[in-house]
Parts: C-alpha cells; structure tokens; sequence
C-alpha cells in the first residue's frame, strides 16, 4: 500500500480500540516485570532462612568448616576453659596456708591450673577427633532450635559444648589432678546460649513468616517475570529492563545483608568473640550471597545479550528498513 492511499473507513476505529488495549498491556506487563524482579531476591532470602533454619544436615554441613578456623577454635577453648574453671575451688588446698599470704596463692594456683586447663581443651579442639564433636554439637543444637520453633514452649537453645569436655576426660584419664579437676564440672555446666527463651516467641513468628514466604514468594516471581514478558509489546526491551531491574534488585539485597550483618555483630555482648562471630556469619550466609551475586551477574548478561540482539535479528530488522524505504519512495 502506498503512503498516499485512502483508509478503509473502519481502520481508524479499529487502531482506536487497539491502542487503549496496547497501553493497558503494555502497563500490566511492566508492573508484573517490576514485581518479579522485586521479589525474586526476597524468594532467593525466604528460600536460604528456610533452609537454615528447618534443614539441620544443610546447617551442619555450613557450619562444619568452622572446626579449623583458628578463631572459632580460640573461642572455643576460652568458652570451655572458663567453664571448667567456674567449678575450681582452691579452698581446701589452702587451708595450710597463713590466711594473708592466700590471695596471692590463690592467683598463682589459678593462673596455673588456667594454663593447664588451656592446654588440654586446646589440644582436644585441634585433634583430628574434634571436627565430628563440632559437628555433633551443632546438629544437637540445631534440632534443639527446630523443636523450639516448632514447638509451642518456651525452652532457650544452648550449644552444648561438654562433649569437649568428656573429650578432655578420656584425654586426662591417666593424670589424677587433671581428672580430679574435671569431674567437678556438671554435665550440662558448658554451655553456649544461642537463643534467650524470652526472644524464642518473637523467632517462632519470624520462622513462621520465613516459611510462608518461601512457599509462595519463588512461584510469584516466576509467574510475574512469566507473565510481564508475556505481556510486553516489545521483549526485547523488556528483557534488557527485567534483567537490570532483577540485577539491581539483587545489588540491593546484597546491600541489606552488610548492613544488618554490621549492626547484628555490632550488637553482640563484649564476652562473644568478634573474629569467630564473623567466621559465623561468612558460613551462614556464604550460600545466600552466591545466590545473590549469581543473580546479578545473570541479570546483567541478560541485559547485555538483550541490548546486543542475535545477527538474525539485526539482519530482519535491516531488511524490513529497506523494505519501508522503497515503499515510501517514489
């Protein structure tokens, strides 16, 4: 048809019943786009709590590294040390003792039995043994969370570290001082608080919320992602737009963790120690940072070979071009 033809007369009622139909699909398709790239990084989160949180054998084995890191280690035998030396009691080694000179005795005899005390728990910790105790320890611990969680009580979560100490036992089986020592620890008299009981209702919420969110949030994104393209008139911007939006999304999220993870170390109590507090953090939340960094760099490649557009295209595109030049030509 050329430029100068007349219109049927019913075209111009047609294209102004079409246009309002476009402009609202072409909105519901950028809404739905703006949604999936919102919410995919809060499904990839919900996804990672949940696992943490309800899959013991995936804690475990995100915590299982931490066995040889030197600052989880020095944390551990400075937590099992001052358990153990809790239960000391110099008294009646110095009842013999003329009553002004006890005070300095007293801190000579527990200086020493400290570096006694230190020695053996440190050489349990770094023994080939302790990486199934450390894992052992975390798995009771970790169920003990679940079942609280779960449960309706309010029972506070403790890593019980007196398996340590049992190993300390058996080590010292043949040294009567060292053994004498040691049985005056109770059973459950190491032990690290994890979880208050007083703050176990408000994390039962959390959790609950955390599993509902990763049941609905990851078929939402998928839908809305689905969905917009579908929608969109023109995919290929829509895909250069959804995979930067999904990209900056990620970058934002990536963002919010530092900053929670700062305020949340920053929070802690001065007896925590801080260089084994961020061994924690970095693996409990290696997994999600991957997630999420993967998620950028998806996002952008997407974007990129998008904006790129395959030869086959370039070429359509450049032949319809000449195509539209000769019919408008004279």
């Amino acid at each position: 048809m050329s430029a100068n033809a007349p219109l049927r007369p019913g075209a111009r009622v047609t294209e102004r019943v079409r246009s309002p139909w476009r402009r609202g699909r072409a909105v519901a398709g950028g809404v739905l786009l703006l949604w999936g790239a919102l919410l995919l990084p809060l499904s990839l989160a919900a996804t990672w709590a949940r696992a943490e949180l309800t899959e013991t054998d995936s804690y475990v084995a995100a915590v299982a590294p931490l066995a040889g890191n030197p600052a989880v280690q020095n944390a551990v035998v400075d937590d099992v040390t001052d358990g153990v030396m809790a239960h000391v009691r110099l008294d009646g080694l110095l009842d013999a003792v003329p009553r002004a000179e006890r005070p300095a005795l007293r801190k000579h005899f527990t200086r020493g039995l400290r570096q006694f005390v230190d020695k053996q728990v440190r050489q349990v910790v770094t023994g080939r043994g302790f990486p199934a105790v450390w894992n052992g320890v975390h798995r009771t611990a970790h169920r003990s969370l679940d079942g609280s969680l779960t449960a309706s009580g309010r029972s506070a979560v403790t890593l019980d570290l007196t398996p340590v100490v049992e190993r300390v036992k058996r080590q010292l089986s043949h040294n009567g001082l060292g053994l004498d020592l040691l049985r005056r620890v109770p059973r459950a008299g190491v032990e690290i608080v994890l979880l208050k009981a007083p703050d176990v209702p408000r994390i039962r919420a959390v959790y609950r919320v955390v599993q509902t969110g990763a049941l609905l949030l990851p078929p939402a994104a998928a839908l809305c992602l689905t969905g917009g393209l579908l929608l969109a008139r023109q995919r290929r911007r829509a895909l250069i737009c959804t995979g930067l939006g999904c990209a900056a999304a990620a970058g934002l999220l990536a963002a919010a963790l530092a900053l929670v993870r700062g305020r949340a170390l920053d929070a802690l109590p001065a007896v925590i120690s801080r260089p084994a507090a961020d061994a924690y953090a970095d693996a409990l939340t290696g997994p999600l940072l991957t997630g999420v960094w993967l998620v950028v760099g998806a996002g952008t490649l997407t974007a990129a070979l998008a904006a790129a557009g395959p030869p086959a295209a370039r070429t359509l595109r450049a032949r319809r071009f000449a195509r539209s030049v000769r019919a408008a030509g004279p």
